[in-house]
């Protein structure tokens, strides 16, 4: 038996990939294809309790042979439900395989028991990440990867347009490009001005386009990448202020450290990768000490300001706070003026 896994965080992606995956697995002649699909009992429901699996049924077609096809394709949406015994009884299935059935489990969200996902790639099966990834280098391969696949061709304006659009929202990708081909047609070469009309709200932004603006002193690309944060991000204001905490706090416990040296020795203290330490450690060093704690208490008062003591709108609050922080960046310290002693002539 065959078993495949397909996972990721964003729902939308891992139904699309399901959908691409369950097509391939089907193939487009073999009509009597038998899919059958399960999940979780839901309201109402009776049997096993809601938001578990009845893994009767799902034995049952896993260990028969199918009607009128070679295979039968047994589909387990939202298999992070799996309790731990009933994905060890999978396992077994997906080691020892007594008929030549398919098993397809989908997990958005939550990952499936450790048991499973290692018979899956014990067996040969395949797992499917359907997240663009963590950082800027692997979301930028999984956006062309998939823009070779596109049904219409943007050309590199087009596609840096529509990279700085999404931001986050990968999910958003499929329906723009659809849209594209029911417009303008199968293979064609799409310019930044014909994709614009089908891009609609940006994307959330990142948080490293947050603080990457605020360290560059761009004030007007910081409120714009908040906007999206708050917007499209569905963040809540006091977690991209604790998002800013973490950047400026980092800055503090660097300053004047003797042993800090490099990106690496940053990274050791920070508990981070080093390309981000890099960063605060730059930054920190161009701030300098009285900046990095006037950028702290800047972060104290939004504080305060979000949790009541000022009446004003959240939003507000944080873009002012941002464009605060953006201009301590901008900003030159001052040199210090040292008094002469009486009578010192030098």
């Amino acid at each position: 038996m065959s078993a495949y896994l397909v996972t990721g965080g964003d729902p939308s992606l891992v139904s699309r990939a399901l959908t691409q995956l369950l097509a391939e697995l089907a193939g487009s002649g073999d009509l009597g294809t038998e899919i059958e699909e399960y999940e979780p009992t839901g309201e109402g429901d009776e049997g096993e309790a809601k938001g578990r699996f009845d893994l009767g049924p799902v034995l049952t077609a896993l260990s028969t042979p199918p009607w009128l096809s070679s295979h039968r394709i047994v589909v387990l949406r939202e298999a992070g439900a799996l309790s731990g015994a009933q994905a060890g009884e999978l396992a077994k299935f997906v080691i020892d395989p007594v008929t030549a059935n398919v098993l397809v489990l989908a997990a958005a969200g939550k990952t499936v028991p450790q048991a499973l996902h290692k018979a899956v790639k014990a067996s040969g099966g395949r797992v499917v990440d359907a997240d663009p990834g963590r950082t800027s280098r692997a979301k930028a391969d999984w956006l062309e990867a998939h823009l070779r696949r596109a049904p219409v061709h943007l050309d590199a304006a087009a596609r840096r347009r529509l990279a700085e659009h999404l931001g986050e929202d990968a999910a958003r990708l499929d329906p723009i490009l659809e849209m594209a081909e029911a417009t303008y047609g199968a293979g064609s070469r799409i310019s930044p001005a014909e994709l614009e009309p089908l891009l609609g709200a940006e994307g959330a932004a990142p948080p490293w386009e947050l603080t990457d603006a605020i360290d560059a002193g761009d004030g007007e690309e910081a409120i714009r990448a908040l906007r999206r944060m708050l917007g499209a991000g569905g963040r809540h204001p006091l977690q991209v202020l604790a998002t800013l905490h973490r950047h400026v706090s980092g800055m503090l416990r660097l300053d004047g450290a003797e042993d800090v040296r490099s990106s690496d020795d940053a990274a050791a203290v920070l508990s981070m990768s080093s390309f981000p330490a890099r960063k605060i450690m730059e930054q920190g060093r161009r701030l300098g000490h009285d900046r990095i704690v006037r950028a702290l208490e800047v972060l104290a008062g939004a504080d305060a300001d979000l949790r009541g003591r000022l009446a004003w709108p959240p939003e507000l609050v944080m873009e002012v706070a941002v464009a605060r922080l953006a201009q301590l960046s901008r900003s030159t310290p001052r040199p210090v003026r040292r008094e002469r002693p009486a009578g010192d002539r030098r």
